[in-house]
């Protein structure tokens, strides 16, 4: 298995790190040389991509790439690596290419009004970001069927684990407890997406995949769960309608569904990290909720 990821930030080094650790050549993409740095220290071989052009580097690299993992966020003009290839088959650039990887997001559904959802829920995408995402898609399912290779389309709910957690606010004092009447998000380990995505490569497996938690909750809840592990106190609530937001961060509580991982299980993936009561007490007690990314 040789791997390219573009877009190696914090889940798709994860990602490349169990690859690696499995026995995958690992390659991936980054913006700027001191994280092309951080990407080598962990076993991914780096390489520097602007979303505009490839390198002649980069280009040698993935006429060897057989497993391709697709972790940047589209634009308004779409996915950057598909605009890249245009109407020319995939294979022509990438010839070894056996399976595509696609990180996407739950935010695709929308708003259920705290429904359950699953891969086959309608997608009413609320934001302008995913609604993008919804179209990057399309896109790459359009190109998968018409080269004939397998796609797995990961939909990701709120990330977080090392260096990027709610002890890491605690500690920062920037926790807030915004509680909004029966809203609840879904969450995922960083370490979990790893295993899916390792799992869905090995494999080789097609289709659309919720990696989510099986506990959507409260945000306020999680709060209150990690500064009673931390034996600090929790910051006091405060109302959602009151608070000062950026419209971005007051977007996602315009979504609010509870989100089923069934499908992924049904293939025996066990998630490491079900829920955030044993996840939080697993960063705290083992010491890498501080850990850098």
């Amino acid at each position: 298995m040789r791997v390219m990821i573009f877009g190696a930030g914090y889940s798709g080094k994860a990602i490349g790190r169990l690859l690696h650790d499995q026995g995958a050549s690992v390659a991936g993409t980054t913006r700027s040389a001191e994280k092309g740095t951080a990407l080598a220290e962990t076993g991914i071989r780096p390489f520097l991509f602007d979303g505009l052009s490839l390198s002649e580097e980069l280009r040698a690299e993935l006429s060897e790439t057989t497993h391709l993992i697709q972790s940047i966020a589209p634009g308004s003009a779409g996915d950057p690596l598909i605009r890249l290839c245009g109407s020319a088959d995939i294979k022509v650039l990438i010839p070894r290419l056996e399976w595509i990887g696609y990180l996407s997001t739950v935010g695709v559904y929308g708003d259920h009004h705290g429904a359950w959802v699953n891969e086959e829920t309608e997608l009413k995408p609320v934001s302008v970001r995913s609604v993008e995402r919804v179209e990057a898609e399309q896109a790459w399912q359009a190109v998968a069927a018409r080269d004939d290779l397998p796609l797995a389309i990961l939909r990701l709910s709120g990330i977080y684990g090392p260096g990027r957690n709610t002890f890491m606010n605690l500690t920062k004092g920037t926790a807030r407890r915004l509680v909004k009447k029966d809203q609840v998000f879904n969450r995922i380990r960083v370490e979990d997406i790893a295993s899916a995505t390792a799992l869905l490569a090995g494999a080789k497996t097609a289709g659309i995949f919720n990696v989510t938690d099986d506990l959507p909750s409260p945000p306020q809840d999680v709060v209150t769960e990690a500064a009673r592990l931390m034996s600090v106190e929790a910051p006091p609530e405060q109302p959602f309608e009151t608070a000062e937001l950026t419209p971005m961060a007051r977007s996602f509580y315009g979504e609010n569904k509870r989100v089923s991982n069934a499908k992924i299980k049904s293939l025996g993936f066990n998630f490491q990290h079900p829920n955030y009561h044993v996840s939080l007490a697993d960063l705290l007690g083992s010491g890498t909720w501080n850990r850098k990314p």
